[in-house]
């Protein structure tokens, strides 16, 4: 059984690897969610994809992960409160830009605010009990 447990700690950090291919892949969906008083919204989504990709090293060699692991919760968490809280509320989600209607769109986007919450808390787990190399932040 900690066999299978143990994969955990592998099958995690993987599957971040969706968040990367959805940034590359559909590079203009991954920039639809840069706010607009943000400049140049393809440079973040590419920035954000190289930021995922380097966690998931780090997080699989075991070589700065706690830090790793802290700041992809800071990330998260960042994107849950500025990006995905405020289109909860209807903010930053144009109607003539939607395929489907503003209150499902705003479903969706609490949908992605408690997942991201989640994920948040997960990723702290990760850095308390599973990371190894504790340089930087101890």
């Amino acid at each position: 059984m900690d066999k299978i447990l143990n994969l955990g700690k592998y099958i995690f950090p993987l599957s971040f690897l969706l968040y990367v291919g959805l940034h590359l892949g559909k590079p203009n969906v991954g920039a639809s969610f840069v706010p607009d008083y943000i400049p140049f919204p393809l440079f973040w989504n590419y920035l954000t994809s190289v930021c995922i990709l380097l966690f998931i090293v780090s997080a699989l060699i075991g070589k700065y992960d706690k830090l790793s692991y802290s700041l992809m919760a800071l990330y998260v968490i960042l994107m849950a409160i500025l990006i995905h809280l405020p289109r909860a509320m209807g903010y930053e989600l144009v109607p003539e830009n939607m395929t489907a209607n503003l209150e499902k769109e705003m479903e969706l986007e609490m949908v992605n605010f408690f997942r991201n919450i989640m994920i948040t808390g997960a990723l702290l787990a990760f850095a308390k009990f599973v990371a190894k190399d504790k340089r930087l932040i101890g």
